[in-house]
């Protein structure tokens, strides 16, 4: 299976899908511009390492050694110097990468092997990406009503919707071994995740985009639990959807997860399910604490629920 995606969001699923298949492709976004990965990326000609480094510790095997060098991939630098708010891993990637002549490939599988990882990560495309939205600002009595937005960052932290969203540069070339994942693919996961930053971009890319709508595995969505901030305010479970269905460009879903206490009208998503032709499962796939997080245990026993219908 083949899960899409990048951040937290990505990595909850792998924690999910791991459960069930040790047959795991993880396709990471490569448009971070913020915090280490957005320093890295302004100092050298790299991916940004923070999803991809996410994504591996996520599919870390599970002895102690490998749960330790995990902890390590995960340890921010603390202090006040160049290094503080680095992450260990994001610094092991690029060196690596770097080493390796700039095939960050390598470096990933290289450092899977070390880490044990249940499954592959792979980057979305082979150069980074900058994703450019259309934002409708909140206020009223802006004259700019409709704003470009440059910058995973930015589009994050303006206030209103977005209302179009693109990657620069617009065809970026991807790896032939992604290709060959989705062509090989049973199943392939979007969500949950930032859905303009995150889980969409992957539909923005050509490539990605054909291998899909020309694939013949499942094509599964988690969606949200809550709308984002800053991308998604107010977005009720079947707006999310809409906004999908309108980037899928020949791509066929099947099945959409959602948890079943965070749909208020159920009715309406289950019309925009249908709409795109897939079937709905509402399950509890929450934290049982009620925090706005998604279970791994829980999402793997609705995903599995999934896996088996045709």
């Amino acid at each position: 299976m083949v899960a899409f995606g990048g951040g937290h969001g990505l990595a909850v699923a792998l924690a999910a899908w791991r459960g069930i298949t040790p047959e795991l492709t993880a396709v990471v976004t490569v448009a971070d511009d913020g915090g280490s990965s957005g320093r890295i990326r302004r100092e050298m000609p790299v991916l940004p390492p923070g999803d991809l480094r996410m994504a591996l510790a996520a599919l870390a095997g599970d002895e102690e050694r490998q749960q330790t060098l995990a902890a390590l991939f995960q340890h921010r630098f603390g202090g006040s110097g160049v290094l503080a708010g680095h992450p260990v891993g994001n610094l092991l990637l690029t060196g690596l990468a770097e080493l390796h002549g700039g095939d960050t490939v390598r470096a990933l599988d290289e450092l899977g092997e070390l880490l044990g990882a249940r499954g592959r990560v792979l980057p979305m495309a082979d150069e980074p990406l900058d994703l450019v939205a259309r934002v409708e600002t909140a206020d009223p009595d802006d004259p700019a009503r409709v704003r470009t937005i440059r910058g995973q960052v930015a589009i994050a932290a303006t206030p209103g919707r977005v209302r179009e969203i693109r990657v620069s540069p617009a065809d970026p070339q991807v790896h032939p071994d992604v290709l060959r994942a989705i062509a090989e693919a049973d199943v392939v996961s979007l969500g949950p995740g930032s859905w303009y930053t995150s889980v969409l971009p992957h539909l923005l890319v050509p490539q990605l985009r054909a291998a899909l709508a020309a694939a013949t595995a499942r094509v599964v969505v988690v969606l949200n639990l809550e709308p984002q901030p800053g991308e998604t305010d107010g977005f009720s479970p079947e707006e999310h959807l809409t906004v999908l269905r309108a980037h899928l460009g020949g791509v066929a879903l099947h099945s959409v997860i959602a948890d079943a206490e965070s749909v208020v009208d159920r009715r309406g998503l289950l019309d925009a399910v249908r709409d795109c032709g897939a079937e709905l499962l509402l399950a509890s796939v929450a934290e049982p604490d009620g925090a706005p997080r998604h279970d791994p245990e829980r999402l793997s026993a609705a995903l599995a629920s999934v896996v088996g219908r045709r």
